[in-house]
């Protein structure tokens, strides 16, 4: 029997969200903007989205008891990270509307799934191999050379679960330390900088993207996104084709962030996708009339998608761990910066606690000097300020 649409979603209804990290926070608060209440599954009490939200169901993401009280509360179902059940979401798609579909969660959940489908829909990545054995490993590096990169085929984010193999004495240590098995050895790429493009796509298959950024890391971790990336408009204008080349491959409904490379003579390598709200998207909440988080309720919700818009440049800093977050009284004081935090209990290392975002003017993004200044207390702490992208630079309006 097929169910009767609820799309568009009117207002006061409830939007189900799996997951209770930030991203589900910020998802909940923009929904509520739009007039929706958002009930979370989450096995975290106070949870950050738990604490914004109208209802919470504490569970496992397998738990079938679970599953089924949370579904009977909402009146359709997203996730705001991957690493929840993908047999969870089937479950739940037998009750209520799931967007994205868990097929999409499935493909961006596994490395070699993930990889074999970009590369069926024509978006170019570094080139690898499947790794299942030490024997396939030794294959691999004399095809791919080495440097490379070995990587679990799931559960890594924020350089878990990977190894640099810098050459052949490596490879049984990495191959010993990495599991579950298969893995993927990925090639090194002598990348100019990181980017990545935000994409939204309904129902009715409109898709929009938002103005790519740069995405600089430390120990693994986003520090920076420089909204827009200082690179050239022909490699924007790829970026965002791949984006939404992307999103159409997926038959996608909601919201997704793909990761990529800029070589240095100005190509466009797909690292990795995520279908939902991402970090590096988070500048959209201050410099852009309808941010990441409003657009991904929007078109899990099945309403319009306007298209985006920055009104401002605009630099994000992370806050990560106790020594930044120790610093939350002189950001407060710090004139320009525009504070988040997440609510989380403990600050541990590595953790992402919050962020801040400072405006410039649109077309005013200044360099690693004035960025410096501009972000205060927290300058020090970022990393790579000094370092420019080695290819021709010419601002995106």
């Amino acid at each position: 029997m097929t169910r009767p649409s609820v799309f568009p979603l009117p207002p006061n209804r409830t939007i189900g969200i799996v997951g209770g990290g930030q991203l589900g926070r910020m998802a909940a608060l923009a929904a509520a903007r739009l007039g929706y209440r958002c009930h979370i599954l989450t096995p975290e009490p106070e949870s950050p989205a738990g604490q914004v939200s109208a209802g919470v169901t504490l569970g496992d993401y397998e738990d079938p008891a679970a599953l089924a009280e949370f579904a009977s509360a909402v009146d359709v179902i997203t996730f705001e990270f991957e690493n929840v059940s993908a047999a969870g979401l089937d479950l739940l798609a037998a009750l209520k509307p799931v967007r994205p579909a868990p097929s999409v969660l499935r493909t961006s959940q596994d490395r070699i799934a993930e990889k074999s489908f970009l590369n069926g829909a024509g978006a170019p990545t570094a080139p690898w191999r499947r790794v299942a054995s030490r024997a396939d490993l030794d294959r691999a590096a004399a095809a791919l050379g080495l440097p490379a990169v070995l990587k679990t085929t799931r559960l890594g984010y924020d350089g878990k679960g990977q190894s640099l193999v810098t050459g052949p004495q490596a490879l049984d240590e990495a191959f010993a330390s990495l599991a579950p098995k298969p893995l993927v050895l990925e090639g090194f790429v002598d990348f100019a900088c990181e980017i990545s493009v935000i994409a939204a796509r309904g129902e009715d298959g409109r898709a929009v993207a938002f103005d790519v950024v740069e995405n600089r890391h430390r120990h693994h971790i986003l520090d920076l996104t420089l909204a827009p990336a200082p690179i050239t408009e022909e490699t924007a204008e790829e970026a965002r084709a791949i984006a939404l080349r992307v999103a159409e491959a997926l038959d996608l409904v909601g919201l997704i962030a793909v990761e990529m490379f800029v070589t240095r003579d100005g190509g466009v390598l797909v690292n990795e996708i995520a279908p939902r709200p991402h970090n590096s998207g988070h500048w959209t909440i201050d410099a852009c009339p309808v941010s990441q988080f409003e657009l991904f309720v929007r078109a899990v919700a099945g309403l319009p998608l306007p298209l985006p818009t920055r009104h401002s440049d605009a630099v994000m800093k992370n806050l990560v761990g106790p020594e930044e977050t120790a610093l939350w009284p002189e950001i407060l004081a710090a004139p320009g910066l525009i504070p988040h935090l997440y609510g989380k209990q403990e600050a541990r290392p590595g953790r992402k606690m919050g962020h801040v975002t400072r405006l410039f003017p649109r077309g005013a993004l200044p360099g690693p000097f004035g960025i410096a200044a501009a972000l205060g207390p927290l300058a020090a702490r970022a990393d790579r300020l000094e370092e420019t992208v080695e290819i021709p630079l010419v601002p995106v309006g």
